[in-house]
């Protein structure tokens, strides 16, 4: 974060109305919604470094359920403990929790209406740019590290996963594996200096 840059002071209020907003308006899926609270939350707020938000996103990928509501927990326990977690989940909860509930209501009208299916071809399109953003600002933030470890195991990730068909969950528990074991050996290591 630029040092002449003003953090934002956090409130449970604030927090509970970002959240609500970003997940009403973002389509998509995690992926895209974790670009959006990285633009909010470290770009616009400064209630989080880049490097967090990058930490966050893979914890809340790798914890079972939701994305969205995996990061956003974790977004609103760092900035406001367990009243920011709890803040947060419940306002990222409640905009599908309602559109899934009118949506079926009139499902057979949705299913067969011709504008909708347009409208939802347009926000396919969308939604692609999104993940294609999200993808580049990861990978750009992973070679700013300069470690080969990580950048070595970025790119492994990526051929496992798009050219020999890997499960993602294998592929996070083995890069989980394998930070957990960088950490433990960088910790032992600066102990015996």
């Amino acid at each position: 974060m630029e040092e002449n840059k003003k953090k934002t002071p956090v409130s449970c209020a604030k927090l509970f109305w970002i959240n609500l907003v970003l997940s009403a308006c973002t389509f998509g899926g995690g992926f895209v919604i974790i670009s959006m609270m990285r633009k909010k939350f470290v770009e616009e707020l400064g209630w989080l470094e880049e490097e967090e938000m990058l930490d966050m996103a893979a914890i809340a990928q790798s914890a079972p359920g939701s994305l969205a509501v995996n990061a956003s927990i974790v977004v609103g326990y760092r900035v406001k403990k367990l009243k920011g977690a709890v803040t947060a989940a419940l306002a990222t909860v409640i905009p599908p929790l309602v559109i899934i509930s009118v949506i079926s209501v009139f499902y057979n009208q949705f299913c067969t209406n011709p504008y909708i299916a347009v409208a939802l071809q347009v926000m396919r399109a969308g939604v692609a740019a999104v993940i294609f953003d999200v993808v580049i600002s990861l990978a750009q933030n992973v070679l700013k590290t300069r470690s080969a470890l990580w950048i070595g195991m970025m790119i492994a990730a990526f051929v496992a996963s798009y050219l020999l068909d890997v499960s993602a969950v294998v592929i996070i528990l083995i890069c989980g594996g394998v930070g957990l074991l960088h950490t433990s050996l960088a910790g032992k290591k600066g102990v015996e200096s």
